[in-house]
């Protein structure tokens, strides 16, 4: 184990995933924290009204929380196809 985690490849690797899981980290704090200071700055833009009792707010505010969903599905998919893919090969690659 101490093999694996000292090897350069597996830092590489290390590395790359927190570049990954930090931008996706940066983007979604951008999108949340856009949307805060529109409502603390703005908040005429987001209380215009769309429809019976609907403001411009409300679909934006749920579709944050589907883009983080998305953003969640994206690094899950990433690690599973990629990450642990390239974890597994340098375990391989080490044991021989």
């Amino acid at each position: 184990m101490k093999e694996i985690l000292e090897s350069r490849e597996f830092k590489e690797l290390a590395s790359k995933r927190n570049r990954v899981a930090g931008f996706l980290t940066f983007l979604q704090l951008l999108i949340y924290f856009g949307f805060i200071f529109v409502l603390a700055f703005k908040k005429e833009i987001l209380s215009q009204k769309i429809g019976e009792g609907l403001t411009v707010g409300i679909p934006i505010g749920i579709a944050i929380i589907v883009i983080s969903w998305i953003l969640t599905g994206v690094y899950v998919y990433w690690a599973n196809g990629f990450y642990d893919r390239a974890v597994e090969e340098i375990k391989d690659r080490l044991r021989r």
